[in-house]
């Protein structure tokens, strides 16, 4: 294997690059970006950037001169637009071809979109984020579409400016598909505290000039609107190219999707054998791991691949908590909590599906009080040992 293509030039594609040199790979290694912007990091967009805390001098993943060490063929501001399986080729947008040996993709996710939205905000990339940081100013009226992790972490900022913030939800209680009902509450509640005007249960069907139309038809007026609700993975390249696709880049426990094609981060679908389960996570830290897993499963003899099982993490910053969460919280059968007080904003819930603990989440808690819970998801500890719990 003498070249490599790496399409995505955010956290796993730095991650894969930096892997391969790592491993000894002295070959032809281009990694391609459809930003003009060197790596970066994004879960500071939605906080540090945007309230304004720091310079766009603090997002680069790494310095000019780490990336000139790693010798790469650099293709940024240039969007892959096809892939071609058998010829082994990508094609970029500005018509030039770039040949290839091994494939890894990671061309991440982009929002979803509203009905009429073109003109209003989202938020993905440093761009989005300085945009609608330039609008937040003390007085402005923001509505946010979307009460998930990104848009509660923009409504807090936002808040924080001084701006009048309305968040809407069509869920009754926001992120409880995710965390469960009674967690959810309680991170609404930090948002109503600090006077935002929360809406659960309405729907928005299109964005109008001065704010947003529900499905009754009333119009909630603003001056900015954020759409966040939530991205839809860049696999529109791939059309016709043989290479497996759904909710992403379809991959084995490996993240191989076809001989010698590898995806990571957040457009990669892969079986988790620690859970069982296919998932496509858009985290930044798996983002990172899985770039690593498949710059090293690429490059070994099948028989030395290791399957890429990790226990997928992140954390949220909004007002003055901070969430930590371990391990695969969706689709969960029950929520209890095993450290601290919910009232009190300072807790950790375990999470069950079927007799496994499969998940971890605290507020207000030292990193050490969920970690030692991310051991035993990661060793696959029954639910009744590791809470103490009765057999479901």
């Amino acid at each position: 294997m003498r070249r490599v293509a790496v399409v995505g030039a955010s956290a796993a594609g730095l991650a894969a690059v930096e892997t391969l040199r790592r491993a000894g790979f002295d070959g032809t290694l281009t990694l391609v970006g459809d930003e003009p912007h060197a790596p970066y990091d994004r879960p500071p967009l939605s906080k540090q950037i945007l309230s304004g805390e720091w310079t766009t001098g603090r997002l680069p993943l790494r310095t000019p001169a780490d990336l000139d060490a790693l010798g790469l063929d650099l293709r940024l501001g240039t969007a892959a637009t096809e892939l071609d399986l058998a010829g082994r080729t990508v094609r970029l947008a500005d018509g030039s071809r770039v040949p290839y040996d091994g494939l890894i993709v990671a061309t991440g996710v982009r929002p979803r979109r509203l009905p009429g939205d073109e003109d209003a905000h989202v938020l993905r990339t440093l761009d989005d984020a300085l945009a609608l940081r330039d609008r937040l100013n003390p007085g402005r009226r923001l509505v946010v579409v979307g009460a998930g992790f990104l848009g509660a972490e923009a409504a807090a900022v936002a808040r924080r400016l001084g701006a009048h913030v309305t968040l809407l939800e069509p869920a009754p209680v926001p992120l409880a598909r995710a965390v469960g009902t009674e967690v959810g509450r309680l991170l609404s509640r930090a948002h109503l505290d600090h006077g935002v005007e929360l809406r659960t249960g309405v729907t928005v069907t299109e964005v109008t000039g001065g704010g947003v139309r529900l499905a009754g038809g009333e119009v909630v007026e603003a001056d900015e609107v954020l759409v966040a609700v939530g991205a839809l993975p860049n696999t529109e390249w791939l059309s016709g190219s043989g290479l497996p696709v759904g909710d992403g880049v379809l991959c084995d426990a490996y993240c191989e999707a076809a001989p010698g094609v590898y995806a990571a981060g957040d457009v990669a679908r892969w079986d988790n054998p620690l859970f069982r389960a296919s998932m496509r996570i858009e985290h930044r830290t798996n983002a990172a791991e899985q770039g690593m897993a498949a710059a090293r499963n690429l490059l070994a003899a099948p028989d030395a691949r290791r399957p890429f099982a990790p226990v997928p993490y992140f954390w949220s910053d909004q007002y003055d908590m901070k969430i930590q969460a371990y391990g695969f919280l969706r689709g969960h059968d029950e929520v209890t909590v095993v450290d601290g007080d919910l009232a009190e904003r300072r807790f950790v819930a375990a999470y069950r599906t079927g007799d496994r603990l499969t998940g971890a989440l605290a507020v207000g808690m030292p990193p050490r009080a969920v970690r030692a819970w991310r051991h035993a998801i990661a060793g696959g500890a029954v639910w009744r040992e590791a809470v103490g719990a009765p057999a479901a």
